[in-house]
């Protein structure tokens, strides 16, 4: 286990990865990202607002969990990598949404790399069906699980939780994460409703009653339900693939952060007390990101970005063979992503070329 104090593991609270230079550097999950950008409450000066706001933040410490000499290297070249997860728990308030069947699984995940300079950004989805090795792992009471050589990306969150989950992806990636945020169900809900809804236009009717979603072609301003529904949705569009849901997704961020931007979220102190409020019961992030001085931190490495800086893909992957309801990543296609954002550079073209991609793309704008 790594010491807490050590320099090379801490993930750090200021959003920054260190250089000597001295230079700085949850979809479901679509709302972690943008909920911790919505926190930046450090200038409102009241002692009560720190005290309130701290006490929702519940947090996972994923450097206690990961030994340091089995993580990749922290390179310090001013860019900054976060794992973002939605859970598919039932659990709580979640529970309308139907019975868990077993334990919680990460139902979307999304690696948010911000190039030095915070004026771009990146983002990787990874498909939860995506067959993966799962490495050894510890689970919730310390026990051991064994890792797994054909495993799906998302049993890593169900076996071992936040710690797991990460350590999958620093192996697939061979990028350290300097961050991890998860959101529930029940807080992207209410994170939608209290920024007055976001406004997206269809382009094909979406029907899918196990997502409780009914949109005909046109423009829509949805509420958290509704907003839900359409991160949700599989059978509503396209193929009813996960490649074609990741689409919808990310149409949804690029309209949420536009919308976020939009409603006056940094310049209204009223609307960011809501907010923020209302995010920090809706996240967990890890315990480098724990009270409000340290979001307050990391959103304001977020909050130049808008949804035109902000580069999507989808980890590129093929249907598997002999389970067309799974997928498997091509490898060299997925080491040109990896090597980009090692690097800091932009994400290839070719990366993505002759990847499966779903049938839902231009249904959501």
């Amino acid at each position: 286990m790594a010491e807490q104090g050590s320099k090379t593991s801490r993930i750090r609270a200021t959003g920054r990865r260190r250089r000597q230079s001295g230079k700085g550097r949850k979809a479901l999950t679509v709302a972690a990202w943008s909920a911790a950008g919505l926190v930046l409450v450090g200038g409102c000066g009241f002692g009560y607002v720190y005290f309130t706001l701290n006490g929702n933040i519940e947090s996972v410490d994923i450097n206690a969990a990961l030994r340091d000499d089995d993580r990749p290297q922290d390179v310090d070249n001013g860019s900054m990598d976060i794992l973002v997860l939605g859970s598919d728990s039932r659990s709580g308030a979640n529970g309308e949404y139907g019975r868990d069947e077993g334990a919680a699984r990460s139902d979307t995940a999304m690696i948010l790399h911000v190039y030095e300079g915070h004026k771009k950004a990146s983002v990787v989805s990874v498909p939860r069906d995506t067959i993966i090795e799962r490495p050894d792992c510890t689970d919730k009471s310390g026990g051991s699980v064994p890792g797994q050589r054909k495993a799906m990306f998302n049993t890593a969150y169900e076996v071992g939780g936040p710690a797991c989950a990460v350590k999958t992806v620093e192996k697939m990636s061979g990028i350290r994460m300097d961050h991890y945020i998860e959101v529930d169900f029940s807080g992207f809900k209410k994170l939608i409703d209290e920024l007055g809804g976001v406004e997206i236009t269809t382009t094909k009717p979406i029907k899918d009653k196990s997502s409780h979603l009914d949109l005909p072609v046109g423009t829509h301003t949805l509420g958290g339900e509704q907003a839900l529904g359409l991160v949700r949705t599989r059978k509503g569009v396209g193929d009813g693939s996960d490649l074609g849901r990741i689409q919808l997704q990310q149409a949804f961020m690029k309209a949420f952060i536009e919308q976020a931007k939009s409603v006056g979220v940094f310049t209204s102190p009223k609307k960011l007390w809501n907010l923020a409020d209302t995010a920090t019961k809706a996240i967990k992030p890890d315990s480098e990101l724990d009270s409000v001085k340290e979001l307050s931190d990391f959103a304001g490495g977020l909050k130049q970005l808008g949804a035109d800086d902000v580069h999507m893909i989808t980890l590129p992957v093929r249907y598997d063979p002999a389970d067309l309801n799974r997928v498997v990543p091509l490898k060299n296609q997925s080491q040109q992503v990896w090597a980009a954002l090692k690097a800091d550079r932009p994400i290839p073209a070719s990366a993505t070329k002759d990847a499966a991609t779903g049938s839902a793309a231009g249904v959501v704008k």
